[in-house]
């Protein structure tokens, strides 16, 4: 089978199944010019009837970023995607929501087989072609870990996308290593005198991606749209490896209301348990700042996952998740100073 690499060009774009030129974006008025969103001629890289759940958050991050690169790239653009949801709501066989040359991986190993189409490109002579991976956190950082430290380590010119949910969500909504501590999930119960998943465990890949010392890293939250596009646009500028991971929020295994998932998002945003930095090189060059308006008491309580933080003798949880927020705010100067 011969593939081929397909062009669309944003000035050609086909707007298919979506509201365009309206001036709004995810609910909210916007200009035109202040995100690719709200144009009338863009590129559309995830057509309508996919299958992803009401409220999706992963389905929309992934639009705002692959629309972005590929209005970046001209449609030069190649996405490898690892096993997950949001592979298997986007391509049931032998069907296919995406509108761009799309290469379904194993769950562990999109970044080894984008770096293998990333050097099939190079030494054809093709280096307008630009490609991506992305998958969610389970195939991201805790499955693919390895394949993903090795494109770091050797500089492999691919943006790496993770859509950080907080949990295996297409197997059944099992504990990753992204899980917050507290969160009930299938594997980690709300029993016992510690329920709800363990404290003290995880990891943070955005930081470990800046100790490889890579030529961008950033963080970003569905919630500011904008912000994402911005980054993506900023991640295809540059040539090497690059890493952006996206805060996604997911409705079915997090409890939440199908229309909430950008105000719980936000939520995650102003009280401080998700920053939003970007790093080049290992160093962090910008940080967005936040009026603390959400408190981390009102973000949890639109979760069903967090129902047992807020029962008697569960106290310590939540001050626990808070004191997270805090150090947060301390570690990267989240707060406008007065």
């Amino acid at each position: 089978m011969q593939s081929q690499i397909l062009h669309f060009p944003a000035k050609e774009a086909m707007i298919i199944g979506q509201q365009t030129g309206d001036r709004t974006i995810s609910n909210r008025l916007a200009d035109t010019a202040d995100s690719l969103q709200g144009a009338a001629e863009r590129s559309n890289a995830l057509d309508s009837g996919h299958r992803a759940c009401q409220g999706c958050g992963e389905a929309l991050g992934a639009r705002h970023a692959i629309d972005t690169a590929l209005d970046t790239t001209d449609g030069e653009l190649v996405v490898v995607n690892a096993t997950g949801c949001l592979e298997v709501f986007s391509t049931p066989y032998p069907q296919s929501a995406w509108r761009t040359p799309w290469i379904h991986s194993l769950f562990g190993n999109a970044a080894a087989v984008a770096s293998g189409v990333a050097q099939s490109f190079r030494i054809q002579g093709k280096e307008n072609v630009r490609v991506i991976a992305q998958g969610g956190d389970g195939g991201t950082t805790d499955i693919g870990m390895g394949c993903l430290s090795g494109m770091f380590e050797r500089n492999e010119d691919v943006l790496y996308i993770c859509y950080n949910n907080e949990a295996y969500m297409n197997t059944g909504v099992q504990r990753s290593s992204q899980t917050p501590g507290a969160a009930r999930t299938a594997t980690t119960m709300p029993v016992g005198e510690h329920p709800g998943n363990r404290f003290g465990t995880g990891k943070s890949v955005p930081k470990i991606a800046m100790a490889h010392g890579i030529p961008y890293v950033a963080t970003a939250n569905i919630a500011n749209p904008r912000d994402l596009e911005a980054k993506v646009r900023k991640a295809m500028s540059i040539r090497g490896a690059r890493y952006i991971e996206v805060f996604v929020p997911c409705p079915l295994g997090w409890g939440t209301a199908s229309c909430d998932t950008i105000k719980v998002a936000r939520q995650a945003l102003n009280c401080g348990l998700t920053p939003l930095y970007e790093a080049e090189y290992g160093e962090i060059t910008a940080v967005n700042k936040i009026a603390p308006s959400e408190t981390v008491g009102a973000y949890l309580k639109s979760q069903r996952r967090f129902a047992h933080v807020f029962k008697r003798g569960n106290e310590h949880q939540l001050e626990a998740i808070q004191a997270i927020a805090d150090a947060n705010i301390r570690a990267f100067d989240l707060v406008e100073s007065k």
